[in-house]
């Protein structure tokens, strides 16, 4: 008996069918555009460019955060483990893609047997050799289970390395804000520093008209007050910078380098704030995340196919051929010629409902797929908004907070002015001293608000799609 080439590919050509639903793609759970534009207006950008386009290296123009980003993509521990992710999840896919082809094995066997006769007066031994060549346990998918449980491995695969993408938009933003969280830091301390030397001369000052008898002790109370305060301020801004640092570090990875490049101040940064947004579609191919829930998605409708194949029968196929020889040198030449072909067909009689409770987890498992989908595109949404709201908010109110900081300067030269010559009082002084002071302040925290701003937009969009390294 022999299996004809012909009857081996009919029975691999079956194989073809798959019970997996048509998975049609869920409709934009979110209106067509963002609202900030109008749609002919945000249709023509997004035909121009796209901030999915935009490098990090053109968003973020400081060459020492442009180093520090390209320590952290080498060195850090989240980005190595979501490489390792995308590498256990291949190796699972590779595993899964095996089973759609018939697997061969050779094998090469011996065995020496002794056996006695006549109360043991009569010995004889007995010797066996084997060589054989077979198909083993191979599935004729029939159902498409082997192909929709191939193709489930494939979309995770997929998905893992979209969220490799998502990891890596996520550690470049996260190094951008905690450089800029350390830039505030530096620049606050420095305020600080400054502001103190300034406050512990206006004590000098209190304490020389109080010896020309021109101010009261009082004044001396008040000033000397404010200069503690300062102190306490500056031991805050001293943990608040290295706390910063400590947090860069550990985005790193690793140490900073020692040869960085000079930093560049807040209000110099050259960051793009302003960022084409698009159409809210256009997310769809731009968000490693969305990509990563469209394909676990894909994934979970693949595994209702396999689920609703478990019920049909299943054929699997063994076959081998060999020899037999008494001995290694006469088994290719001469030996006994053996196969063997053994089609076997199992279909599920009684499984204590195993079958339907797995084909219901699996259709309840891709509902919340879907549901997780659309909220990753509405989430996406709603932060391009909120991108876009600050856009267009944080230049003019930063313009606004400017004129406040000159006007508070002004304000404190003429008070002190004014104290000098005895026309106002301490407490005048003291209370412009301390406006000016907070108006500085929220003026830096602005200015990093709007470039933390910028960077939110920037990974809301799916920027650095172009741009791997």
């Amino acid at each position: 008996m022999r299996l004809s080439p012909l009857c081996l590919s009919l029975l691999l050509a079956l194989g073809g069918c798959s019970l997996a639903p048509a998975l049609p793609k869920p409709a934009l759970p979110v209106p067509d555009t963002y609202g900030a534009a109008p749609a002919g207006e945000a249709a023509e950008k997004s035909a121009n460019t796209s901030a999915a386009a935009i490098g990090w290296r053109r968003m973020f123009g400081d060459p020492r955060l442009q180093r520090l980003i390209e320590v952290a993509l080498e060195h850090n521990r989240d980005l190595r483990l979501a490489v390792l992710n995308v590498s256990q999840v291949q190796a699972q896919y590779d595993i899964q893609r095996s089973y759609r082809v018939p697997g061969v094995d050779a094998g090469l066997e011996g065995s020496r047997q002794r056996s006695s006769s006549d109360g043991g007066n009569s010995t004889a031994i007995q010797e066996t050799r084997s060589a054989s060549l077979g198909v083993s346990a191979f599935e004729v998918d029939l159902f498409g289970r082997v192909g929709s449980l191939s193709e489930a491995a494939f979309a995770r695969y997929l998905a893992s390395e979209h969220g490799l993408r998502a990891a890596r938009l996520s550690l470049i933003g996260a190094v951008a804000e905690a450089y800029f969280a350390e830039r505030l830091a530096d620049e606050q301390l420095r305020l600080t520093e400054l502001t103190l030397a300034d406050w512990r001369q206006s004590l000098d000052l209190a304490r020389k008209l109080k010896l020309a008898q021109q101010s009261s002790g009082l004044d001396i109370a008040q000033a000397e007050g404010q200069v503690a305060t300062a102190e306490a301020d500056l031991e805050s801004r001293q943990r608040a910078l290295a706390q910063a640092r400590n947090g860069l570090a550990l985005l790193l990875g690793t140490e900073p380098p020692a040869d960085l490049p000079p930093p560049t101040p807040l209000a110099q940064q050259p960051v793009l704030t302003q960022l084409p947004p698009g159409l809210p579609s256009d997310l769809l191919a731009h968000r490693p995340d969305i990509q990563q829930a469209e394909q676990a998605l894909i994934a979970a409708n693949a595994d209702i196919g396999a689920a609703r194949a478990a019920f049909f029968p299943r054929l699997l196929l063994t076959l081998s051929v060999g020899a037999i020889s008494p001995s290694f040198g006469s088994l290719f030449a001469g030996a006994h010629q053996t196969w063997a072909f053994t089609p076997q067909i199992s279909q599920p009689i009684f499984q204590g409902g195993r079958l339907r409770a797995e084909l219901r987890l699996a259709e309840l498992r891709r509902s919340a797929a879907v549901v997780e989908y659309e909220k990753a595109i509405q989430t996406a949404f709603r932060e391009v908004r909120d991108g876009l709201a600050g856009s267009a908010t944080f230049g003019r109110q930063i313009q606004a907070q400017e004129r406040a900081v000159a006007s508070a300067e002004r304000r404190r030269e003429l008070s002190t002015l004014r104290y000098r010559a005895g026309l106002d009082s301490r407490l005048e002084l003291l209370d412009a001293q301390r406006q000016a002071y907070a108006s500085q302040l929220g003026l830096l925290e602005l200015r990093r608000d709007d470039i933390r701003n910028a960077i939110g937009l920037y990974k809301a969009l799916g920027g650095g799609r172009l741009e791997q390294g």
